[in-house]
């Protein structure tokens, strides 16, 4: 049999090797889950920090079903029937409808078309009873012609509150028990018919 010396420095090199090399890799999968660990946490940082916007539906402003449209919202870019049908006769004066006119057979309650601060709230010879209401995302709703009012300025009132009832005024009296009803967007009237029953973020625009 073939006796194998091992010189005492490699028997040295082998111990050392056998000690050390655990250690190493215990190292390195440690390092390795860290960094795992670290991408992990950064993910959940990030995915909450992803802002919430907070949108919801515009209602109709009144409640009963039975209430239909009488005269629409002039619309320079409508045909000449719609426009037509849009315009407003007053002591021989033709004006340009800025909202919408509903009718019904019997007085029917009118509501609040979004969360908002009553802003004013007021009563004209010719217009009836008005309530405007400004809204958290910054549009305005106006209600006009009403025979009563539930509300008064600096009130903070929730969608679908009742803010009163619809009446007569002089400026349509042809139109009989009605509300009339505007909506401002940036400071300038709009067709309601785009807005009603669309959802709507309540960011205030800057």
């Amino acid at each position: 049999m073939t006796k194998v010396r091992l010189k005492l420095p490699f028997l040295l090199l082998l111990v050392m090797a056998l000690v050390v090399l655990p250690f190493l890799t215990m190292k390195f999968v440690s390092n390795d889950l860290k960094e795992e660990e670290a991408d992990y946490t950064i993910d959940e940082v990030i995915e909450s920090d992803v802002p919430v916007v907070n949108t919801t539906t515009i209602i109709n402003p009144y409640l009963d079903q039975s209430v239909t449209i009488k005269k629409g919202y002039y619309d320079y870019k409508a045909e000449e029937k719609n426009q037509v049908d849009s315009i407003i006769k007053h002591d021989d004066t033709y004006i340009q409808n800025k909202g919408i006119d509903y009718v019904g057979d019997n007085v029917f309650d009118v509501i609040a078309i979004l969360n908002g601060t009553v802003s004013s709230v007021k009563e004209d010879e010719e217009l009836g009873k008005t309530v405007e209401i400004k809204h958290d995302n910054g549009m305005i709703s106006i209600y006009q012609s009403l025979s009563e009012v539930n509300v008064k300025k600096g009130d903070i009132i929730s969608q679908g509150y009742v803010i009163g009832k619809s009446g007569e005024n002089k400026l349509d009296k042809d139109l009989g028990n009605h509300l009339h009803f505007e909506i401002y967007n940036n400071g300038s009237s709009v067709n309601p018919l785009n807005y009603l029953n669309t959802e709507v973020s309540l960011e205030k625009e800057n």
